[in-house]
């Protein structure tokens, strides 16, 4: 095995048990022994423990980073944006559930990059500048996009963390509906939210032509009704002019 090689396994095995146990839950001695190696070997390479799970948090900040900034670039219209950051997020989760493991935690100190706050605040920096240009557009006051970008980015990433443990539902449809309520708000969500533009303009014709129906039927049951009233008045008024005055 090449020196390059024995680093990456390593790597490897250092993710792998760091994610389970944490830096401190984790000696060089059970590093060593799940490679197959002396400890003289990853002291060679990292300098001790400390100095792989650098690396690891390192690699894994920077892995996430890209693939969320490359996420808010590759879309023009800002939900797409949103949808594809979200979506970004979650499939880092399914396909690195130890690297992101590692990142929830608090970092250790000695690691050069900092902890998931900071990555957080790395990526709540690329949101703002989308937002910025969105609020400007619409001619918001775009002081505000920093507070916007902290909420965005944090019900994502609260959802992520969660969604780690439980796995259900499938990803693009926590995804869906992550972008449902950061797009549409409470006040109006949408019932079956989908990352697919054509599906979700196929629900909203089928809940417009519900509404026409509905509105259709509502209206139809007030022409009962007024018609109904109207007949009872007439009925009325023939009783009343029916009636005999006792003193004629």
């Amino acid at each position: 095995m090449t020196g390059k090689e024995r680093r990456e396994q390593l790597l490897d095995i250092g993710r792998s048990l760091f994610a389970e146990r944490g830096l401190d839950g984790t000696s060089v001695e059970e590093i060593a022994s799940a490679a197959g190696v002396s400890k003289p070997v990853v002291y060679e390479h990292f300098g001790g423990k400390e100095g792989l799970y650098a690396v690891v948090v390192d690699r894994e900040f920077e892995r996430l980073l890209k693939l969320v900034t490359d996420a808010l670039n590759s879309a023009i219209h800002y939900r797409g944006k949103l949808e594809k950051a979200a979506l970004a997020l979650l499939e880092y989760i399914e396909g690195h559930p130890d690297g992101f493991r590692i990142l929830v935690r608090d970092s250790h100190g000695g690691t050069g990059t900092g902890s998931y706050a900071s990555l957080l605040s790395e990526i709540a920096g690329e949101v703002e500048y989308v937002l910025a240009q969105e609020f400007d557009r619409h001619d918001y006051d775009d002081k505000f996009a920093p507070m916007y970008a902290q909420m965005l980015v944090g019900m994502v990433a609260m959802t992520g963390q969660w969604w780690l443990d439980v796995r259900r539902p499938r990803r693009e449809e926590v995804a869906a509906h992550v972008v449902n309520l950061a797009w549409n708000g409470l006040a109006a969500l949408e019932p079956k939210p989908s990352l697919d533009p054509r599906r979700r303009r196929k629900e909203q014709e089928r809940r417009d032509r519900a509404a026409e129906k509905a509105a259709a039927k509502a209206e139809k049951a007030g022409e009962k009704a007024a018609a109904k009233a109207e007949r009872e008045r007439r009925r009325a008024r023939r009783d009343l002019d029916g009636v005999v005055d006792p003193s004629t």
